[in-house]
C-alpha cells in the first residue's frame, strides 16, 4: 500500500481547488474540505472572529492533507482495517463521510458476516474486514469498489441534482464514477456503453 500521506495528498489532487457550487450540500469547498468541516474544527484562517468562504479560499494544500489524515484516516480508525481497503475507504470517507464505512458494512453483511450498519469502524466491522479480506484477499477491493460504484448510481437515482458528479454533460463516466473505478481493477469497470445504459433513465 502507498504511504498514508501519499494517499492524502492524491486525495487533494483528486478533489481540485476552490469551489461553491449551490447544487452541492457540502457548500464552498476547497482541496476536498467543505466549508461545514472548517466550522466544526473552528478553522478561522482569516483571523476575523467567524469561518465562511473567506476561510475556505485561504486554506493551503498541506493544511488540507493534514485535515484529511486526522479526521479522515486517523479518528475513523480506517487504519484498523485491512491495507487492501484502506486506500478506497480513505478516499471514499474525505467524499462521503460515515457511508464510506456503511457501504462496508453492506459488503460484509452480503459476504455473510454479522455486524451492523452503523458507519464505525469497531471491532465487529474490523474481524469481519479482516476474515474477509483473507478469504479473499486478491477481490475484497474490487467488491469494496464495485460497491462504492454502485452506492454513487443509486444516490444518483435518488437526487436528480447529484447526477453531474456520475454524469458529464456529453454522458460519459462523472468524477464519482471515475473516482470509485480508480480503485477496481480494469477488467471490472464498466465499459462507455454499460456506463451510458446505467444512466439512461436520468434525464
Amino acid at each position: 500500500m502507498q504511504d498514508v500521506r501519499q494517499l492524502a495528498e492524491d486525495i487533494v489532487t483528486r478533489e481540485g481547488g476552490y469551489v461553491d457550487d449551490p447544487n452541492d450540500p457540502g457548500g464552498a469547498t476547497n482541496f476536498g474540505v467543505t466549508i461545514h468541516t472548517m466550522r466544526r474544527l473552528g478553522l478561522d484562517l482569516t483571523g476575523d472572529g467567524r469561518v465562511d468562504a473567506g476561510d475556505v479560499r485561504a486554506l493551503t494544500r498541506d493544511q488540507a492533507v493534514a485535515i484529511f489524515l486526522e479526521h479522515y484516516y486517523t479518528r475513523p480508525g480506517i487504519a484498523a482495517l485491512p491495507e487492501a481497503l484502506q486506500p478506497s475507504v480513505f478516499d471514499m470517507y474525505v467524499n462521503a463521510g460515515g457511508n464510506a464505512v456503511r457501504v462496508l458494512q453492506r459488503l460484509l453483511i452480503e459476504m455473510g458476516y454479522d455486524l451492523d450498519v452503523d458507519g464505525v469502524i469497531g471491532p465487529q466491522t474490523i474481524r469481519a474486514a479482516d476474515a474477509a479480506a483473507r478469504a479473499a484477499p486478491a477481490h475484497i477491493a474490487d467488491a469494496y469498489g464495485i460497491a462504492r460504484r454502485d452506492y454513487y448510481y443509486a444516490l444518483a437515482d435518488r437526487r436528480p441534482a447529484s447526477r453531474r458528479y456520475a454524469r458529464r454533460r456529453d454522458g460519459g463516466k462523472g468524477g464519482w464514477i471515475v473516482r470509485a473505478e480508480h480503485f477496481i481493477a480494469p477488467r471490472y469497470h464498466l465499459s462507455e456503453a454499460e456506463h451510458r445504459e446505467r444512466t439512461a433513465s436520468w434525464v
